[in-house]
């Protein structure tokens, strides 16, 4: 099945420089191109793609809201944040807002299409140096009701996800089926209030639950 791709990005030689990755890809069709988050956002409900490739710095709206929009009025899009950004102030409010993953933009090829799969399966999608800045805000979790503890078997779900598992390949390895591995992980958003597979594995690094 071809991958519905659109390209947000301010600059246009990194537009072009995306497209040329992908349109020599049969597995790939790259559906149209914005300049800013406003625009991304307006191109993806037209043109209804499967990923969104985002910058986070454009200008008018930036990366952060447009992926906000994008949840809210077409959360079947995936989005996969590529930037050249990797602070803690750019990472943690794109994964929060509704990222799928977050890639820099000196990711090899080979890597940039591999994500751009991932995402579009739902799968978490993390650039090694986030990974480590997530997991370098470990910390143990508030106490009260905002912390209530995983169950072992959510916790497995869990580190399943981060390590990139699907829901068939989280199923086989703990020997449970597809849908109870669904039911662990509306649980697990619940009570860790996240609303995704990444913000799970996000919110999952900051409260200490992986590493």
């Amino acid at each position: 099945m071809t991958i519905r791709l659109l390209i947000v990005d301010d600059h246009p030689i990194v537009r072009d420089g995306l497209r040329g990755v992908f349109e020599g890809d049969p597995d790939f069709e790259v559906v149209g191109e914005a300049g800013n988050g406003a625009e991304g956002v307006d191109r993806a409900l037209a043109l209804a793609p499967d990923v969104v490739l985002m910058d986070l710095r454009m200008p008018e709206v930036g990366g952060v809201e447009a992926i906000r929009r994008l949840r809210d009025r077409a959360p079947a899009v995936r989005v996969l944040v590529l930037t050249t950004y990797d602070s803690d102030a750019d990472v943690l409010p794109a994964v929060e807002a509704g990222a799928t993953g977050y890639l820099l933009k000196d990711a090899p090829r080979e890597e940039l299409v591999r994500a751009v799969r991932a995402a579009r399966a739902g799968q978490a999608v993390l650039a090694p140096t986030v990974a480590q800045k997530l997991m370098g805000r470990m910390r143990e979790p508030a106490p009260g009701p905002a912390a209530e503890a995983l169950t072992e078997r959510e916790l497995e779900v869990l580190r399943l996800v981060a390590a990139g598992s699907t829901n068939k390949e989280s199923a086989r390895r703990l020997f449970i089926s597809e849908a109870t591995v669904k039911t662990h992980l509306l649980h697990l958003y619940a009570k860790l209030g996240v609303r995704d597979r990444a913000a799970a594995v996000a919110e999952g690094y900051e409260r200490g639950l992986l590493g």
